[in-house]
């Protein structure tokens, strides 16, 4: 069980986190035709634009209370009750989330009591759901207010059990997926089609692999989001055969949910590696009453074929990650299940899931940490998000990018990491990285008074390359 050490430093340097706010502005896109409002200044909402914008290549429909310095003082609830007016009249929204920022969390603005002024002054609105959560910037991370905001959905949308006629197994094929939000669309679209191979129908919550998939629309261009889980479906999550709950920082969702509609639950830590995605398997066959399909088979076997593989490379090796929590304890397991080693650890905020890392201690903290701990410890590869590329520089490691925000690179929302072609990949990846370090390589001895052959490259035979 490692360790958990808390903050001490009183600033961050070369911060890890995104902030709450901007994880609950996720969890509300993952819905059709939604859209968060930001309850703050345009300035709180243009930054957590801009991560999303360079994160997922896409537009990205984002609205604020549009708080300034006067409204700050003297409260923001005009604001917001016009902000909402606006959008329900200009756009006709399926739901509207209102995350609130750092500036109205301090200024000590009620957005429940704000939501409510909001429905005694517009009644003619009163078919559009609003969701607001409490998620400031200056508390949690990205985890923690993606995982408040699936929560506020369930509390907020889904009918407690009898209400409106539900009762767990009405439809036997029906699956809720109460999906962390360390996974990505490609992730998403994958156990998507994983659950179906089953004949099942899943329900995910929220579905990001339709809304922020990156594919061209007809339309030019939307204020709302064009894919995504149906407002609709959240009235009959009561009437599935079962939950699954991919990442820890979901369980108290998952405990409302379980609670409100008496529909029996299956919990992942993550969806990598063998075991991980073995016990979901299992579980898809139970469900299904069905074995399961060739097709899978033939995957887990090319993953056993890649551990082999890899192992060479993998095993003694000595790793530090920084991630959030959910995505920290998946890669731990990934690489002790290939016999490495987890020698510097660090997490954007603090959970009860942290103390299952492989390793010897996990300090909630910065990147500044992490860097000090990887030279201190010889951490050989640095797995980490786009703001750890130049961590990894001065440590004179390669970089492994996995998280959020990808922004340095094209396509890394769209990567799959979890089930048995995910995990594969990632094995790949990491034993061509370290095979490009030639740790251990015996090179050709060539005599200095031996003529080098033109074209050859004149680096030392005892340097060794870097992959960046």
């Amino acid at each position: 069980m490692a360790e958990v050490v808390k903050r001490k430093k009183a600033l961050s340097v070369n911060p890890l986190k995104a902030s709450s706010t901007i994880g609950a502005a996720l969890a509300f896109l993952g819905f059709r035709r939604s859209i968060p409002m930001l309850h703050g200044s345009q300035g709180c909402m243009a930054f957590g634009k801009v991560f999303l914008v360079r994160h997922f290549r896409e537009p990205i429909p984002l609205q604020s209370s549009a708080m300034d310095q006067i409204s700050a003082v003297m409260g923001g609830y005009e604001n917001l009750v016009e902000g909402l007016a606006t959008i329900c009249a200009k756009n006709d929204p399926e739901l509207i989330g209102v995350p609130t920022t750092a500036l109205a969390e301090t200024q000590g603005a009620d957005s429940r009591m704000g939501v409510r002024m909001f429905r005694e002054r517009h009644p003619e609105y009163g078919s559009i759901p609003v969701v607001p959560v409490s998620t400031p910037d200056f508390t949690g991370s990205m985890e923690s207010g993606y995982a408040l905001a699936v929560e506020a959905i369930i509390a907020n949308l889904v009918p407690a059990a009898g209400e409106a006629g539900t009762r767990p197994g009405k439809r036997p094929r029906q699956v809720n997926v109460l999906a962390g939000s360390h996974l990505t669309p490609g992730d998403l679209e994958h156990l998507g089609d994983l659950i179906e191979l089953f004949g099942l129908r899943p329900i995910l919550l929220p579905d990001l692999s339709e809304s922020l998939d990156g594919r061209l629309h007809e339309q030019d261009f939307s204020p709302l989001t064009l894919g995504g889980t149906r407002v609709v479906d959240l009235a009959h999550l009561g009437d599935s055969a079962v939950t699954l709950v991919v990442g820890a920082s979901l369980d108290a969702a998952a405990d409302l949910l379980a609670e409100r509609t008496g529909v029996p639950d299956v919990r992942f830590p993550h969806l990598m590696g063998l075991d991980a995605v073995d016990r979901l398997v299992t579980e898809l066959a139970r469900i299904s009453a069905v074995p399961v399909p060739p097709r899978i088979e033939r995957q887990r076997a090319q993953l056993q074929d890649a551990m082999l593989d890899s192992h060479f490379m993998l095993g003694m090796s000595r790793f530090a990650l920084a991630a959030d929590p959910d995505l920290l304890v998946a890669f731990g397991d990934l690489v002790a299940s290939m016999g490495a080693e987890t020698v510097a650890a660090v997490a954007s905020s603090n959970a009860a899931a942290l103390k299952r890392v492989h390793t010897d201690q996990v300090k909630i903290g910065d990147l500044e940490d992490l860097e000090l701990l990887a030279r201190e410890r010889g951490a050989e590869v640095l797995i980490g998000n786009s703001h750890a590329v130049h961590t990894a520089e001065r440590l004179g490691i390669p970089l492994l990018r996995a998280g959020f925000p990808l922004y340095d690179q094209v396509g890394g929302y769209q990567r799959t990491w979890i089930g048995y072609q995910g995990t594969r990949q990632t094995l790949f990846d990491l034993a061509n990285i370290l095979l490009a370090l030639e740790r251990g390589e015996i090179l050709p001895y060539r005599s200095r008074l031996s003529q080098k052959p033109a074209g050859e490259s004149k680096r030392s035979h005892d340097e060794r390359p870097r992959l960046m």
